[in-house]
């Protein structure tokens, strides 16, 4: 099964290659992607043929977060899941993936596109990687768990600077924070990161997904903390006149300007 939103392909090694599919938007997400990404995960992780799921974008590029431009659209009907909304359903999926999941990121990642890239198991870039953390700039608070999961993985002062100034994130530099296992060229990227896939994909299912709990267990409280407050400052954020201006600055391809709220 294949969904036009999120490419799917089964390998016989047990492999999934799971490829956003939005490359026209650098594969950034709206309603319906984070839909097509959580079911794709939902279903991979209920199919037994698959020992290990590979992530990448479409178009040279990984996601660039959050659609602004599908922002205010008409209210959509409620979720059978009893979730918010596909966001919501999409970051609860991948925080309690149960099997190994690879990530193969270049060009764009931001937002969610970075923070997913934060909760994988194992993240490759590519060279040609540029990820930033651009809550700051959009008067909003990290998601997906990363205000906790940047700093288990990179240390408190280093995600304190990367979060609280926003700043472009390189291939370089994400490998030296650790942010990333290993850079290679882009060209290569994908095909290092399913050979790595597939070395996994070799054990038992059951055993990788022992593993899984085993290393994720002692995470969960941070996780689970990390959600709560997220998703309370979110909801204070998301509207505020600061998130308003970013959002009107970003559609008029200008500089936000935060000073007239300092007054």
């Amino acid at each position: 099964m294949s969904d036009e939103r999120m490419l799917r392909s089964l390998d016989e090694h047990g492999v999934l290659h799971l490829t956003m599919n939005r490359p026209e938007r650098k594969n950034a997400f709206d309603e319906e992607q984070w839909d097509a990404f959580e079911t794709a995960l939902a279903d991979a992780e209920a199919d037994p043929t698959v020992a290990v799921v590979l992530l990448s974008g479409a178009g040279g590029n990984f996601s660039s977060g959050a659609d602004l431009a599908s922002f205010g659209g008409d209210p959509r009907p409620p979720r059978e899941d009893g979730y918010a909304s596909g966001f919501f359903a999409a970051e609860a999926r991948v925080l309690s993936f149960a099997k190994p999941l690879v990530a193969a990121v270049t060009g764009i990642a931001i937002g969610g596109g970075c923070t997913i890239a934060l909760a994988a198991d194992l993240t490759y870039a590519g060279t040609g990687l540029r990820a930033r953390l651009p809550f700051a700039n959009l008067g909003l608070v990290p998601e997906i768990a990363s205000s906790y999961l940047l700093q288990a993985t990179i240390g408190r002062q280093r995600a304190n600077e990367l979060m609280f100034t926003a700043e472009w994130i390189d291939a370089d530099r994400a490998l030296e924070l650790g942010m990333v296992a290993r850079v290679l060229p882009d060209d290569e990227l994908l095909d290092a990161a399913l050979a790595k896939a597939r070395e996994i994909a070799q054990w038992p299912t059951s055993g990788l997904m022992a593993i899984k709990r085993t290393l994720s267990t002692a995470h969960r409280t941070g996780i689970e903390a990390a959600l709560e407050i997220e998703h309370a400052e979110m909801a204070k954020a998301t509207g505020s006149p600061e998130n308003i201006e970013a959002i009107m600055a970003f559609m008029e391809k200008r500089d936000p300007d935060f000073r007239q709220f300092r007054q």
